[in-house]
């Protein structure tokens, strides 16, 4: 009996909603848009904390970053007159030493230092950075080789004139040719390339952190020390520009990630008791990661709070048509009254209209939403990821909107005086 009841009342409604298809398709627009909008933004915002993270943690959770920072220049006049601009800043060797012996928990060190240049291969040439660096640098930091090898212990012992290269420059100054085996001119040295890297993401956070693996180059580190020294110079328009720095970088690997934050208060510590002046920063990228990751959290607290103002919006469509369609069935409410129907019957009639309405609303809401981030995805090549948290909860919400704002209207067409419906014109 319930279930032959259930299924006359849900007839009823659909047939309702038929004979007004327009007004029907015009009030599930709220729904629709409302629902696509909340799946859409909730996609757009789960893929780009995802290439977030996917950024750092290429950056290794156990690892922890202490850069070089140039402090301001002093500026200094030499005999002849021309302007020399000096400065000594930085990590030094012994300060790798000393996080080695001294940070506990610390499973290798790797120093790098690095060398702004313009690259040559007969006529062709790129600007890019020259990096020496330790053959286990590449693992620690996640490098994959695309053809050839990485430098090893034989080179770092001979100090041999071997690198590394970037897809980059690879694409630049072999485009036609063979890489490996191939010169490059750095300065007025040259160096044999024996390994080639894949082409890298190089998002603004990677790029800032270590450096644009596309276009580097990496030598020995025990090369870059005989070969470029401590000092370089550069000579500007009326000006010569000299940095002192030994290493630009020193990237330590905890062994375990439980010790990477209080290995990195240890390594502050030190540095601190060291260096006189702020030259160096420190980047962890376990605390880069849980930030990202809260800051994700949020950021689709308020694209979802913002997309189910859509749907609020939708709801109230809902309330707005469903008291409207009171107002034109009253004689209709009447009658059945008189024949028998019980309020609860008027109450289910029209909860099932708002009730459908929601859901189909719903349904192709779920459409829009899962369509639009895949042309987005397709056109701009940004990620989008659907969860499936998202797609219950809107859908969810939709059904709830149908319910919630169709109440009211149906509970005032249940409490109607049906001698009065039945006077109605």
């Amino acid at each position: 009996m319930m279930l032959f009841r259930l299924k006359r009342t849900l007839k009823l409604g659909f047939q309702s909603l038929l004979r007004h298809l327009l007004r029907s398709i015009l009030t599930m627009l709220g729904i629709v848009f409302g629902v696509g909008a909340v799946v859409a933004m909730l996609a757009v915002g789960e893929g780009a904390s995802y290439e977030s993270q996917e950024r750092i943690k290429r950056l290794g959770s156990q690892n922890i970053i202490i850069r070089s920072v140039k402090p301001p220049e002093e500026k200094k006049s030499s005999p002849s007159g021309h302007r020399v601009q000096s400065a000594t800043y930085g990590l030094t060797y012994r300060d790798a030493e000393r996080i080695q012996s001294t940070v506990p928990g610390i499973e290798i060190i790797i120093p790098v230092r690095e060398v702004r240049s313009d690259i040559w291969r007969g006529p062709r040439n790129i600007n890019g950075r020259v990096l020496g660096t330790v053959p286990w640098y590449f693992r620690t930091v996640g490098q994959e080789l695309k053809k050839g090898r990485f430098l090893n212990t034989v080179d770092m012992h001979n100090r041999e004139p071997a690198c590394v290269i970037g897809h980059d420059i690879s694409e630049r100054l072999f485009p036609y040719e063979e890489p490996i085996g191939g010169k490059i001119k750095v300065g007025r040295n040259f160096y044999r390339v024996v390994g080639v890297l894949r082409q890298s993401g190089g998002g603004a956070e990677e790029t800032s952190i270590i450096t644009d693996t596309n276009s580097a180059v990496f030598i020995p580190l025990t090369t870059a020390r005989s070969r470029f020294g401590k000092t370089i110079i550069e000579r500007k328009t009326g000006s010569l520009e000299a940095e002192t720095v030994e290493l630009h970088m020193i990237i330590e690997k905890v062994k375990n990630v439980s010790n990477v934050l209080p290995a990195s208060e240890v390594t502050q510590n030190l540095l601190k008791r060291y260096h006189d002046k702020q030259d160096w920063e420190m980047i962890v990228p376990l605390q880069l990661l849980e930030e990202i990751k809260r800051n994700a959290r949020m950021f689709s607290l308020v694209l979802g709070t913002i997309a189910a103002i859509s749907l609020l919006v939708g709801g109230i469509g809902i309330m707005n048509i469903m008291l409207a369609g009171v107002t034109e069935r009253t004689r209709e409410i009447g009658i059945r009254r008189a024949l028998g129907a019980k309020k609860r019957d008027i109450i289910a009639q029209f909860l099932s209209e708002t009730v459908m309405l929601s859901l189909f609303g719903g349904v192709l809401g779920l459409g829009v939403g899962i369509v639009l981030p895949l042309l987005i995805e397709f056109f701009t090549g940004m990620k989008v990821i659907f969860t499936l948290w998202s797609l219950i909860l809107a859908f969810t919400i939709s059904a709830m909107i149908g319910v919630i704002f169709g109440m009211y209207p149906a509970r005032r067409a249940a409490n109607m005086d049906p001698i009065e419906a039945l006077r109605h014109e």
